[in-house]
């Protein structure tokens, strides 16, 4: 028993020197110090895109068929002619714009020596220059200058405007269904003179009202009145001439009613069939004196020409920026005789139209 006692006392020892093995120091290993570097970084912004000129331009001719029993009474010409029409408006900057419109009529027998054979003829310019001065004050009247020119060869005339126009649309009545876009009025300067050059010429000073109203069912209403007092640079006949003046106060109303209406658009939405429709006075005149009358009546103060105008036109989108068209229609006016005591003598005249439009 002692022997075991001892064996198991040298075993305990052996154990525990075993147990007391050296063991090597932990090896210290020194950290680098971070360093930081900043980098600048760049963000990339969409940059506003700033003011870009753009507009529209449309070039189209109008074939104008016989007036129905009115052959040359409709102005003294042959009524089959054509008219070449150039017109565009461009927003020059951001304030700027600037209108234009180019008429070009030629007969079909010019090489007539018959003056009844011969057809509507003779240049139209008409020129418009448009400065916004932007909104009075806190209210939300917009104010623009208008410097308009034209030049009606026909007639002999040229003629210069100022108009300043204050446009009220917002103040106007507006809803869901009718909406004013515009209704501009203000004072105006008007010099009108003959290309001789002579005394025959008018200085007028009076007010213009511009609107345009959109309506249900895509129609729309023009209404603009001119009221002005000429002066004139010599006397002139009045009621049938049996008086003269060299001043006269004058009103000329234009109301125009519009319409298109979709009869059939393609799967692709790059054809249209639609049915066009303009009419109204073009225009209503007043006169303070007897002006206007037939050649067998006396002078009347008033004068007007109604018309209709309903067509078919069809549109083709070749890409988003450019379309040409066609219309097919027909025109209904007094021709000959707009005096209103007598204003008569309705009848129609065929038209068709084929033109191009693009944007930019």
């Amino acid at each position: 028993m002692r022997k075991l006692s001892l064996l198991l006392g040298s075993l305990l020892v052996v154990a525990s020197a075993s147990a007391k093995e050296v063991v090597p120091a932990p090896i210290v290993v020194e950290e680098a110090p971070v360093q930081v570097i900043e980098k600048e970084v760049i963000v990339y912004r969409d940059r506003a895109e700033g003011f870009r000129p753009n507009g529209v331009l449309n070039l189209e001719t109008r074939f104008y068929g016989k007036a129905e029993e009115l052959n040359y009474r409709n102005n003294e010409v042959k009524n089959n002619y054509t008219e070449l029409n150039l017109s565009g408006d461009i927003q020059m900057t951001e304030n700027q714009s600037f209108a234009f419109e180019v008429k070009s009529f030629s007969d079909w027998n010019h090489g007539s020596d018959n003056p009844k054979q011969k057809g509507e003829d003779g240049n139209e310019i008409k020129l418009d220059y448009f400065y916004n001065h932007g909104t009075i004050g806190d209210s939300k009247v917009e104010f623009v200058s208008r410097i308009e020119y034209e030049n009606v060869s026909a007639d002999e005339t040229q003629r210069i405007e100022y108009w300043a126009g204050f446009n009220l649309a917002e103040y106007m009545f507006n809803n869901d269904y009718i909406k004013t876009t515009d209704f501009t009025i203000g004072p105006k300067y008007e010099y009108e003179w003959a290309d001789s050059n002579d005394d025959e010429y008018a200085n007028k000073i009076g007010i213009n009202l511009e609107s345009m109203t959109e309506l249900p069912l895509n129609f729309a209403f023009e209404l603009n009145i001119f009221a002005q007092q000429n002066f004139l640079g010599k006397k002139y006949g009045f009621d049938s001439g049996r008086k003269e003046k060299d001043k006269d106060f004058t009103v000329d109303v234009e109301a125009y009613l519009y319409n298109v209406t979709n009869l059939y658009t393609n799967s692709s939405e790059n054809f249209m069939l639609d049915f066009v429709f303009e009419g109204g006075y073009d225009q209503y005149n007043w006169s303070q004196y007897k002006l206007y009358g037939h050649e067998n009546e006396d002078s009347q103060k008033s004068a007007y020409s109604l018309y209709a105008y309903p067509g078919i036109q069809g549109t083709y989108q070749v890409t988003p920026a450019f379309s040409v068209y066609a219309i097919a229609g027909a025109e209904y006016r007094n021709w000959a005789i707009e005096s209103e005591k007598s204003a008569s003598h309705w009848r129609w005249q065929p038209t068709v139209t084929v033109g191009m439009t693009t944007i930019f």
